[in-house]
């Protein structure tokens, strides 16, 4: 059985599909954009700034879905350029400090709305 979850923490779909779904204790997130659910913009701040909004997103949902970042168990990360990977993984670090999960990164020709980044996620209770 699947459940949907979805929350106003974090940017409504900008299209047919779910915030998330979860199923047998695992939630499977879509991919979120630097959306700012307040706004429904995309921040400004260059990738920095993007990574950081995609990443509270996230953590809104797993919120939502009665999780937190130690539930994640996988990311995957789309760039639209690989020049930012350090400053990425700078982010990033700060928000998965101790056992981080397993990460894939690619670049990317381009993202919904001009984003820089893109971040799903696979976390389990």
């Amino acid at each position: 059985m699947k459940t949907i979850i979805n929350t106003d923490a974090a940017p409504k779909a900008i299209g047919p599909y779910s915030q998330a779904i979860m199923v047998d204790g695992f939630l499977y997130t879509s991919g979120q954009i630097a959306i700012d659910p307040a706004t429904g913009e995309l921040v400004e701040g260059g990738i920095e700034a993007q990574t950081e909004r995609v990443l509270e997103n996230i953590k809104a949902i797993l919120k939502a879905a009665g999780m937190d970042l130690n539930n994640v168990i996988k990311t995957t990360v789309f760039v639209t350029n690989m020049g930012d990977f350090a400053k990425i993984n700078e982010i990033y670090g700060r928000y998965f400090k101790d056992n981080p999960p397993a990460r894939s990164l690619v670049e990317v020709k381009s993202l919904p709305k001009g984003a820089l980044i893109e971040i799903e996620v696979v976390a389990h209770k």
